[in-house]
């Protein structure tokens, strides 16, 4: 074998190269309905979109506290398995945790750690979202059935910022990788193998710039893809407008996700028809409150967040009734809560709005139909 033939041999396999995202994926129908919002101008900055199924899954469910806990040696951390119902069907999510090389605090040595996504990356997901509604930012490119954004650093901290989540420019690389490098399966039942399922990472597809790149351009362009489910909400029109304003300043996790099962189900909201959550669905469904000793401990923390979202303008009451059994023993608690007049408003419009964007979509398809 000759020294040429030796070296071609050594030499590494190239890389498939990411599809470039046509021109025309940044500004066609579909986008343009998920970009424009039902609201009066000075409003328009206020909102997002709610991804239907997507958002209600329970996937930023688990602390940096109890990561914290459950790594085991070398800094690995399990396959986390959670079960979760939507609109009276039965799903599980598997979360792979993604697997990075960190640097002590010195830099002198480097180790390899184990995250989940946590509540820094649902933020940052969500900040994503809302800048994907800016022109020429977003995109949906039909063809190759993806979504997303090209951004610079910049204007994702600048939008955290805004919202009152200060992010150093290292976390939010930190945060993107973690998006990109954690995967998740979603099947539906258990996970004997038997039900339908999908395995996608959160972001599936990330290009981002080097440290010298950055310093000398901190414009530099980034690139995301969203996860596949959210595309197929843009492509079937299944997502909400929402008040993102409101949902970014939730201190509260669970006031989060509350508010978003709210967007997405409590759409006939009016003081005539209340909407009631209990807490053994709460629990179950958002995993959030698994974390507490005692069940009194996590019945107060949704106690907070329900009264954090009255704070803040979607609610304006909230009832508790206690579920007592044998020996009075608390077995569960309903909580039947009624929208404020903002809420109403707002959830009117998103129906509006819904509306709207399958009847224009149904007018711009029949154009292509050819004439009989």
């Amino acid at each position: 074998m000759s020294e040429a033939t030796t070296e071609k041999k050594k030499a590494p396999r190239k890389g498939k190269a990411m599809k470039p995202v046509p021109e025309q994926a940044y500004e066609n129908i579909q986008l343009n309905l998920f970009q424009n919002f039902l609201a009066n101008n000075g409003e328009q900055d206020d909102f997002s979109n709610a991804i239907d199924f997507w958002d209600s899954v329970p996937r930023y469910s688990m602390s940096r506290k109890k990561m914290n806990e459950l790594r085991l040696p070398g800094g690995f951390l399990p396959i986390r398995t959670v079960e979760f119902y939507y609109r009276s069907q039965f799903y599980t999510a598997e979360i792979r945790p993604a697997r990075l090389v960190v640097k002590s605090d010195d830099g002198k040595t480097k180790s390899t750690v184990e995250y989940y996504p946590s509540a820094r990356e649902e933020l940052i997901e969500h900040a994503l979202r809302k800048l994907a509604v800016e022109a020429q930012i977003g995109f949906f490119d039909k063809v190759d059935y993806r979504s997303g954004l090209r951004f610079t650093l910049y204007q994702l901290r600048n939008e955290l910022e805004g919202q009152g989540h200060s992010l150093r420019y290292d976390e939010l690389i930190e945060g993107l990788r973690i998006l990109a490098l954690s995967s998740i399966e979603i099947s539906t039942g258990n996970t004997d193998g038997n039900g339908l399922f999908a395995v996608s990472p959160y972001l599936p597809a990330l290009v981002g710039v080097n440290r010298c790149e950055f310093d000398n351009d901190r414009k530099a362009r980034w690139f995301v893809e969203f996860h596949p489910l959210v595309t197929d909400s843009i492509n079937r029109l299944t997502y909400r407008q929402f008040n993102y304003e409101r949902l970014m300043r939730c201190n509260n996790q669970i006031a989060r996700w509350l508010l978003q099962q709210l967007v997405l189900k409590y759409t006939a909201a009016s003081v005539a028809n209340s909407f009631e959550m209990r807490y053994s669905t709460i629990k179950r469904d958002s995993a959030l409150l698994n974390g507490y000793k005692q069940e009194r401990q996590a019945i107060a923390a949704l106690d907070a967040a329900w009264e954090e979202l009255k704070e803040l303008g979607a609610l304006y009451g909230v009832k508790k009734a206690e579920q007592h059994g044998p020996r009075n023993k608390l077995e569960d608690v309903i909580y039947t809560v009624g929208p404020s007049v903002k809420f109403q408003t707002e959830q009117k419009a998103a129906n509006r709005r819904s509306l709207d964007a399958t009847a224009t979509l149904s007018v711009d398809k029949s154009r292509l139909l050819p004439k009989q």
